[in-house]
């Protein structure tokens, strides 16, 4: 069948499926030594007993695009009622719905419910009970699961290919922040940028792009804190320093990451840090792990200080099997790579502070540090002569002469009411409400 391109909106909903069986069962459709071993762990964990683990999944082909909770105790007739809001740039010749039995070792195949594209591409709803079916395309028994659906092209939205162009655009549809009206947002290319940068970017209004300068921007901001500085990282490595343009020097410049957190707590301010746990770290025989994020080094660096750094873990979530979950916790992680600091007001006259945020690709951590000259050599003895990394060549090293590994990222500084919503996006409502409490308190204004 012809796959035809869905670009646009896809409302889905999942209400619930009716007469499951389990087909290693009820047929003997797998190989019998893997319907043994299946039945044997049904058995440990309860499925088929009265505690089965349902869940649906809708795919554009081979595209996963939205999963719904697992449904417990209902192994004949689970009920979900999910809807989905999906962004579509898919081609495709049906939508799927799978239905599965979540186990300690995977998952078991149901079935799968097949709805032809051409009948929700003209856009009206569709809301129908399908025939489960085998990997055969079979129908299941009397297996069927109830769906509705609506698509709307991407060409129907009145402000498709307009950009922003004014207040009146509304923002992306249900996002979980809405768009906000009063921010500044720079960007950056790298962690550093040097004064010769070039080419030279004309803009709109007749001026040149001027580049920010990130790493820097960060040093002075957390420099600058008075209240609060929360960093939350992939790596964060006390050990690297922030400045090294030797024609850009800052007072105290050379201090470490580490160094520098420490004095401000000191001082009073309040320093979180939350750093990805890499599982595989720890111990004698393998203390940097798989992933050599210094996790284990960061958080001895500040034991006993006045830093609060937490190592996170990412956790699977309970549906998921005791394989997938292992997978997850070593090699999965948050992935944020977040600065929060309290910051002076723009005009600079009023004593009220201001939350101020970097988010980007920029961990702060060894091997980042670069510019877009990407230099593999000739920096080895200045910039990078304390920060040599190289995980691509194991023979490498900064006494043969490298060459050190290029690091090209981007990242930005957000500045207005969408700094609050980095804020509380790393926060859980409770600590946010709490969190909220304390900046009024420090004095600590919204207001851009």
């Amino acid at each position: 069948m012809a796959h035809i391109l869905l670009h646009g909106n896809l409302h889905a909903t999942i209400y619930e499926a009716d007469s499951l069986t389990n087909p290693y069962r009820a047929s003997g459709g797998a190989p019998k030594f893997l319907r043994k071993l299946v039945e044997g762990i049904e058995d440990t964990v309860g499925i088929g007993k009265g505690s089965t683990k349902l869940y649906a999944t809708i795919d554009l082909e081979k595209a996963r695009v939205g999963r719904t909770r697992t449904i417990s105790d209902e192994p004949i007739n689970p009920r979900w009622y999910e809807s989905f809001h999906i962004y579509c740039a898919h081609l495709a010749a049906n939508v799927i719905f799978t239905v599965k039995i979540d186990n300690p070792i995977g998952a078991t195949l149901i079935g799968r419910a097949y709805l032809s594209v051409k009948e929700i591409l003209p856009g009206c709803e569709v809301d129908r009970w399908l025939e489960i079916c085998d990997q055969n395309q079979n129908p299941v028994g009397e297996a069927k699961i109830h769906v509705k659906l609506q698509f709307f092209n991407v060409l129907t939205d009145q402000n498709w290919a307009k950009g922003v162009r004014s207040s009146k655009y509304p923002g992306v549809p249900y996002s979980f922040f809405s768009q906000r009206q009063g921010c500044k947002v720079t960007l950056y290319q790298d962690a550093h940028v040097p004064d010769n940068f070039i080419p030279q970017i004309p803009l709109a209004d007749g001026n040149y792009y001027m580049p920010g300068r990130c790493w820097e921007d960060i040093f002075d901001a957390i420099s600058n804190a008075q209240h609060l500085i929360y960093i939350a990282g992939w790596s964060v490595y006390a050990e690297i320093t922030l400045l090294r343009d030797l024609k850009r020097p800052r007072p105290g410049g050379d201090v470490t990451l580490g160094e520098l957190l420490k004095r401000k707590s000191s001082e009073g301010v309040k320093v979180l840090m939350l750093v990805w746990d890499d599982r595989t770290s720890g111990g004698l025989l393998n203390k940097d792990g798989l992933m050599a994020t210094h996790d284990e080094d960061t958080a001895l660096f500040f034991r006993d200080t006045d830093v609060h750094c937490v190592l996170c873990p990412r956790n699977p979530d309970d549906s998921r099997s005791f394989v997938k979950g292992l997978q997850i916790a070593t090699m999965f992680t948050h992935h944020q790579k977040i600065v929060i600091v309290d910051h002076e007001m723009p005009n600079k006259a009023s004593q009220r502070r201001r939350i101020v945020t970097f988010v980007g690709g920029i961990d702060l951590c060894d091997g980042r540090y670069d510019t877009q000259y990407h230099s593999l050599f000739r920096t080895l003895d200045t910039a990078h002569h304390d920060d040599f990394h190289q995980p691509n060549f194991g023979e490498s090293s900064i006494r043969k002469g490298g060459p050190r590994e290029p690091w090209h990222d981007i990242h930005s500084r957000l500045e207005g009411p969408i700094a609050w919503d980095v804020l509380y996006n790393l926060n859980k409502d409770g600590e946010s409400r709490e969190e909220k409490m304390y900046l009024s308190s420090s004095g600590i204004s919204l207001i851009s």
